[in-house]
């Protein structure tokens, strides 16, 4: 005989509401309520236990709410049902008592008498003292985890939940940015890893074509390298890295592609000298219109470097003459006709008369200034007239100054490592700074000449922007959905400046898609080991540093990312470090374990008060446990992560000590580990077959 709904719902009360406030409501659980197991649910649940979950009637539904401690106190009299006879001898009674965090409503979807539920955050009514606890049955609880709409993606199963699928809705998950914290070895590469696959071959299953994805990995570590497989038609990915091997690209990050932010915390450029010299250098470089070299390169520098430099201070004002630097212009003009003349001792021919018909202007505007009492203000007509001679003179020598200095020194015109270091040198001369940018030149000179740095920076491969970012993020159906950037061989000293470049461009490129097209490309950014590059720093304007350039990469995505397209997932060991701008822009959180009491503290303070009882598991959750909590999940849930397979789980595992202590593993397989220094010697000195015959 079946009960009926109110008999039902009867037999699952477990207790009664004493205390209630908004954010907790204590419970007296009866004498006869379950002490380990309920059986009453149609299959056997523990209970009560820890972040379970209880619900209570009120008006428009069930409050549902999540266990958070549970207690024993001594009552003068037993709590007993109906006719209640206490005998003659009053003794202390143990009564137990539990304490639930309201969570939201569950109501029925549909007629009254369907058993569909659905589950939405935040209460609108409160019970009052006295009212009835029950237990969800297994329809119900599935409901609370199972809610939300959009559930696409399957992550994992609920422990707590009876095993209820975990699902997410990607546009929630990426487009509002992704935490992945937890201690190292608690599975956060493999849960990012697992997200993206999960991701793209639910959305092939879905799909008539190809998939049209894009997800970004910054690797410091080389984990993902055969996280995914080459050669599946849905997961197509492209890896870069410093030394590639076969059906591998070489990672290229030209040194054209740097802003002059980037060029200024690289170089440490001081304030005063350097670094305007430096801009001015850059802004110099890249009005160079053509492409080709050849033997009066550095002539044409050096006109553009003249052209450009008088039209920058024509723009600011009128400073032909003012006031307290009169003679600036004067003194630039003669730097000017003593470089020309150096160079015009090694022209001849037509070359030769188009040099000295400007060398001539520069002297005659300069010899009636060196007398006594002159006057050093110029006119604008003399300084068009010189503008014009140097410009025919800059096209004589294969030039053109068709929209010469109107190109700012951020805008990613090709330039090479040369014409870089001239335009510093040339610049330095013309703004008299040249004994105060030799350490400026030394460093920018050592890093082009590095032998480690040199095919990274400056490559013929990549000529062009539009070649760089069909390359990293794709040029058509047919092209990869997974680009890995293997940053683990990238030297030190230019790790943080290659990070930053690479997130600005992607930034800066879906931003002027959108303004192209007039829509967004969604792009998802995963930043590995983010405590390292997206580090919190002091505020200081003098301040510089790479690290702090790199992190104000990612805090701009952070901030502004969503409304082009721009996802940000992060995943960090140590949270505690990370920018707290890019950690409140976070909506969506995965924590795995965290036992750092400093990391701790800060994962409390991003929930609300009532919603702790969950992230107090987190010290002792096992690997591919986490708490899924934010936009991407109606509520905090504790998700069991969907399996991997090995061959697709990052390379992260733990180092196998006893194994090659003993010289095999549990299985009896023999385990080896050569020392084999001189490869690796030979590898890190990038000594080839032939230079070893050679020096042999």
């Amino acid at each position: 005989m079946s009960l009926s709904p109110i008999e039902h719902e009867e037999s699952l009360q477990i207790g009664s509401v004493e205390f209630i406030s908004p954010d907790e409501i204590k419970v007296i659980l009866d004498t006869d309520a379950p002490e380990y197991i309920a059986l009453n649910l149609g299959a056997p649940r523990p209970f009560p236990r820890i972040n379970d979950y209880v619900m209570i009637p009120v008006d428009e539904g069930y409050l549902v709410g999540q266990i958070q401690w549970l207690t024993v106190e001594k009552s003068d009299f037993p709590k007993r049902r109906g006719m209640q006879d206490f005998g003659l001898i009053d003794l202390p009674y143990p009564l137990r008592k539990m304490s639930v965090s309201p969570l939201g409503m569950l109501r029925q979807d549909g007629p009254s008498e369907s058993d569909q539920f659905v589950f939405r955050r935040g209460v609108n009514v409160f019970p009052s003292i006295g009212a009835n606890v029950v237990l969800p049955s297994e329809k119900q609880l599935r409901s609370i985890i199972e809610s939300g709409e959009k559930r696409r993606v399957k992550i994992g199963t609920s422990p707590l939940a009876g095993n209820a699928n975990v699902c997410i809705d990607p546009d929630r998950l990426f487009g509002r940015h992704l935490a992945v914290l937890g201690n190292t070895g608690s599975g956060k590469s493999c849960s990012v890893a697992g997200l993206i696959r999960w991701s793209i071959e639910a959305a092939a299953e879905q799909s008539k074509e190809l998939v049209n994805a894009r997800f970004v990995i910054l690797d410091p570590n080389g984990e993902y390298t055969r996280a995914f497989d080459k050669g599946d038609e849905a997961l197509k990915t492209r890896v870069f890295k410093m030394e590639p091997d076969k059906d591998e690209w070489l990672l290229q990050v030209p040194l054209w592609l740097w802003n002059s932010r980037e060029w200024c915390s690289f170089s440490q450029a001081s304030a005063k000298t350097q670094r305007p010299t430096l801009i001015q250098a850059l802004r110099n470089v890249r009005n160079k219109m053509e492409t080709q070299v050849s033997e009066y390169s550095g002539i044409r520098n050096y006109l553009r470097t003249i052209i450009i430099t008088i039209k920058e201070e024509a723009r600011n004002g009128s400073p032909w003459g003012i006031f307290p630097k009169p003679k600036s212009f004067f003194h630039k003009l003669e730097t000017f006709g003593q470089s020309l003349n150096s160079k015009l001792n090694t022209m001849d021919g037509e070359l030769y008369h188009e040099l000295k018909k400007l060398c001539d202007m520069v002297e005659q505007l300069c010899v009636s200034r060196r007398g006594p009492h002159p006057k050093y203000d110029f006119s604008s007509v003399e300084v068009d007239g010189l503008v014009a001679v140097a410009c025919e003179t800059l096209e004589a020598f294969g030039g053109t100054c068709v929209n010469l200095g109107l190109i700012n020194e951020d805008t990613p015109f090709p330039f090479s490592s040369n014409d870089f270091i001239d335009s510093i040198e040339a610049t330095a001369e013309m703004l008299n700074t040249a004994e105060y940018t030799e350490t400026l030149l030394m460093r920018i000179k050592g890093l082009v000449s590095d032998s480690r740095t040199k095919p990274l920076i400056e490559n013929e491969e990549i000529g062009t922007l539009l070649q760089w970012l069909e390359q990293y993020l794709g040029s058509g159906k047919e092209d990869s959905v997974i680009t890995i950037i293997d940053l683990s061989l990238v030297p030190t000293e230019i790790i943080h400046t290659i990070t930053a470049i690479i997130a600005r461009m992607i930034f800066e490129a879906l931003q002027r898609y959108r303004k192209v097209n007039g829509i967004a490309l969604p792009t998802v950014l995963v930043m590995e080991e983010a405590h390292t590059f997206v580090k919190r720093y002091k505020d200081d304007n003098e301040n510089q540093d790479i690290a702090r350039i790199c992190c104000q990469a990612f805090e701009r995505i952070a901030r502004e990312g969503r409304k082009y397209g721009l996802g940000l997932v992060l995943s960090s060991q140590r949270p505690s470090e990370l920018s707290p701008t890019v950690l409140s822009q976070c909506n969506s959180f995965l924590l795995h374990r965290i036992s750092n009491d400093r990391d701790q503290e800060l994962v409390n303070r991003l929930v609300p008060d009532n919603l702790k009882g969950l992230l107090r598991e987190l010290p002792s959750l096992p690997s591919q446990y986490a708490i899924l909590m934010g936009w991407a999940s109606e509520l905090p849930v504790l998700v069991k992560m969907n399996d991997l397979l090995l061959q697709h789980r990052p390379q992260s595992d733990d180092p196998d000590y006893w194994d090659v202590w003993r010289g095999k593993n549990d299985k009896g397989t023999e385990v080896k580990r050569e020392k084999n220094w001189k490869q690796v010697a030979d590898d890190w000195q990038s000594i080839d077959v032939q230079d070893k015959e050679r020096l042999d």
